[in-house]
């Protein structure tokens, strides 16, 4: 049976995550409603990462396989045709039947977004997460450095995380400041379940001067995730791109508004 692979965004403000709920609006919901649309036909999705409630997506991957014959314009604009403002598949392409939008990943960036000035924003609620304290973005990517490696990452996992191990290999962590913007771009082989707003919370407690930069590797021995910062909000946090094997061939995502 063919193989179809799609990209997404979407905002994740008004859903409860990813996964598909019982009578709650969800991303895979609405994604597997309109390409069955398009097919004629029932899809099942299967994604890259699951995104919790309130989490939006700059390059989430999925794919699923069908019986149906259509041009891969036509999965995106017939698709899009059918979903929210919020929602909307910017690719699709053909893809080998070993290909695994989750299994075949070589690694996945989250980017989380902080507005970081006195005064709030009325354009981007919930789409950025507002903090009025200034922060200090050395000392931010100072308490970064030390957490990229493979660590044992059980002080920044949720307690319903249910991975069978804590272990996780940070490739980057990156803390970087574009005037009143502040970005915290992790890349990682997996991630631990609410793993990124973890390490954001923590990271934006160094930024105020709450904790010294050294904290966070004690925070990271320590193991105890009741050591560390309180989680940070869901609105600040996307998952940006997944990376695959060059022979798969995937489109980028879009570039941000104003790249060259």
């Amino acid at each position: 049976m063919p193989r179809i692979a799609v990209g997404l965004e979407y905002q994740g403000t008004v859903y409860a995550g990813w996964q598909s709920q019982p009578a709650r609006p969800s991303v895979q919901g609405w994604a597997e409603a309109a390409l069955a649309r398009v097919a004629d036909a029932p899809v099942s999705l299967v994604c890259a990462g699951r995104t919790d409630a309130g989490v939006h997506a700059r390059g989430q991957v999925a794919h699923f396989d069908t019986q149906s014959r259509r041009g891969l314009r036509a999965w995106v604009l017939g698709a899009n045709a059918e979903l929210p403002r919020d929602i909307s598949v910017s690719w699709a392409r053909p893809v080998p039947q070993h290909f695994h939008a989750r299994y075949s990943a070589e690694a996945r960036t989250y980017r989380y977004i902080i507005l970081n000035r006195g005064a709030r924003s009325g354009l981007l609620a919930r789409r950025v997460t507002w903090v009025h304290r200034p922060l200090d973005a050395l000392a931010m990517a100072q308490a970064a450095a030390a957490l990229v490696g493979e660590h044992d990452f059980s002080a920044f996992r949720a307690a319903e995380c249910q991975a069978r191990s804590p272990i996780r290999r940070l490739e980057r962590l990156h803390v970087w400041r574009r005037g009143d913007w502040l970005m915290v771009e992790a890349t990682a082989n997996a991630f631990l379940h609410h793993m990124v707003r973890n390490i954001a919370g923590l990271l934006i407690a160094v930024g105020k001067g709450e904790a010294p930069p050294q904290w966070a590797a004690q925070v990271l021995t320590g193991r105890d995730r009741r050591a560390s910062a309180p989680t940070a909000p869901a609105d600040g946090l996307y998952l940006w791109s997944v990376r695959y094997p060059e022979a798969f061939a995937l489109p980028e995502p879009l570039g941000e508004p104003g790249d060259a």
